[in-house]
């Protein structure tokens, strides 16, 4: 079964559009180093500071490959300035219906 990362994103006012491009670049290059990766970015409808990301993995070593990788590490440099708060976690799935 696989293993998620899950991101909250709280933006600076009026840095939500930079912060998209931001987090696309980032998504961008985790598949081109990671061509299995899928993620996903929502936006909060009525916070639209707050946004969650999330993406499966097959294993923590992936994971872990993943967010020591420089491309990880200069995309969230760069998109940090953008932002209020970040909350990385790693989750395992509980329930799974579908």
């Amino acid at each position: 079964m696989s293993v998620y990362t899950l991101g909250i994103w709280t933006v600076r006012p009026g840095s939500e559009d930079d912060f998209e491009v931001g987090w696309r670049r980032l998504a961008e290059r985790t598949q081109a180093d990671h061509p299995e990766a899928t993620a996903v970015l929502l936006r909060d409808r009525e916070h639209p500071g707050t946004y969650i990301s999330f993406g499966p993995w097959d294993s923590l070593e992936q994971i872990a490959e993943w967010r020591g990788s420089p491309a990880f590490q200069e995309s969230v440099t760069a998109i940090r300035e953008l932002l209020e708060n970040f909350e990385p976690h790693t989750m395992d799935p509980v329930v799974v219906v579908g």
